[in-house]
C-alpha cells in the first residue's frame, strides 16, 4: 500500500532518471553560463554536478544500509555519529580553509544532542532507528545550514568591516565585544530560511515529513502535528547553532586569516 502511494507521487522508472539528469544539467549549465561563483569562474557548475552524483550514490548506499542499521543498536549510534562527523566536516570547510574548521562541531552537536536526548527521555521519540535516524538527520541538517550561513556571513562581515572592529577596540571594547558588534547582525540572517519555511508552511510548501506521513497512511492531523514539531525543533536548533557560531567567532576560535593592517 505504501509503495503504491509513493509510486502515485513519483514513479521510479527510466523517465524519473532522465528527468533528474536533465534537471542536474540545467542547474550546472545555468551556473556555468552566468558564472554563479564567488570568483566568477565555472567552479560552481562542477560542484553542482559533483553534488548531484554524490547524492545519488550516497542515497543508494544508505537505502541499502538503513534496513540493517535500524535493527542493530550499536550500528545505529555509529551511523548517527557518522552523520555528525560528516556535517561537521562539511560546515567547517565551508566556513574556513584553516585548521579551526573542526570547531564547527560545537554549533552542530551542542543543540542537536540535548534536543534528541530530551525527546527520548520524555517519551516523545522512541529509541528505534526507524524514528531516530530521520528526526536526528533533519535536525543535524538544520544545524548544518545555520552554521554554514551564520559562519560565512559573520566572517565575511568581519573581513569587510575590519576597520570598525579596530575602532571598537580603540573605544575601549574588549576583543570579544568588538567582534560581536560586527558579526552578530550578519550571522542572524542565517535564521531567515527557517523562519520563512515555518511562516509559510501549508500555504507555500508541504514539507517532507508531512507528505511522507500521509503517504505512510497517517491522518492529516497526525501528519500536521509531526511536521509542526519538526519545524519548531528546527528553529530551536538553528537559533542555538547561530548563537554558538557567533560566540566561537567572537572569541577567535573559529576564524580565517585576518586582513593586513592598512
Amino acid at each position: 500500500m505504501r509503495d503504491q502511494a509513493a509510486q502515485a507521487l513519483l514513479p521510479v522508472n527510466g523517465t524519473l532518471a532522465a528527468a533528474l539528469l536533465v534537471l542536474l544539467l540545467i542547474a550546472a549549465t545555468t551556473a556555468a553560463l552566468f558564472r554563479l561563483s564567488p570568483d566568477g569562474s565555472r567552479h560552481r557548475a562542477r560542484e553542482i554536478v559533483t553534488a548531484g552524483v554524490r547524492a545519488a550514490a550516497q542515497l543508494a548506499a544508505v537505502s541499502l544500509l538503513i534496513g540493517w542499521v535500524v535493527h542493530h543498536t550499536s550500528a545505529l549510534f555509529g551511523f548517527l555519529l557518522l552523520m555528525l562527523a560528516v556535517a561537521t566536516r562539511t560546515a567547517g570547510r565551508r566556513i574556513t580553509p584553516n585548521g579551526t574548521w573542526w570547531w564547527a562541531a560545537m554549533p552542530i552537536t551542542a543543540p542537536v544532542v540535548p534536543v534528541i536526548a530530551s525527546l527520548i527521555l520524555a517519551g516523545l521519540l522512541p529509541l528505534r532507528g526507524i524514528a531516530l535516524i530521520p528526526v536526528t538527520g533533519i535536525l543535524i541538517g538544520g544545524a548544518l545550514t545555520a552554521t554554514v550561513l551564520g559562519g560565512r556571513r559573520a566572517l565575511d562581515e568581519l573581513h569587510s568591516r575590519w576597520g570598525e572592529f579596530e575602532a571598537g577596540l580603540a573605544l575601549g571594547l574588549t576583543d570579544h565585544d568588538a567582534r560581536v558588534e560586527v558579526v552578530r547582525p550578519a550571522a542572524s540572517d542565517a535564521l531567515l530560511p527557517g523562519l520563512d519555511q515555518t511562516r509559510t508552511v501549508g500555504l507555500v510548501t508541504l514539507p517532507g515529513a508531512f507528505v511522507g506521513m500521509l503517504l505512510g497512511g497517517a491522518s492529516p492531523v497526525l501528519a500536521g502535528a509531526v511536521q509542526l514539531f519538526v519545524l519548531i525543533a528546527l528553529m530551536a536548533v538553528q537559533a542555538l547553532a547561530v548563537a554558538i557560531t557567533v560566540e566561537l567567532i567572537a572569541t577567535g576560535r573559529l576564524h580565517r586569516t585576518q586582513p593586513p593592517p592598512p
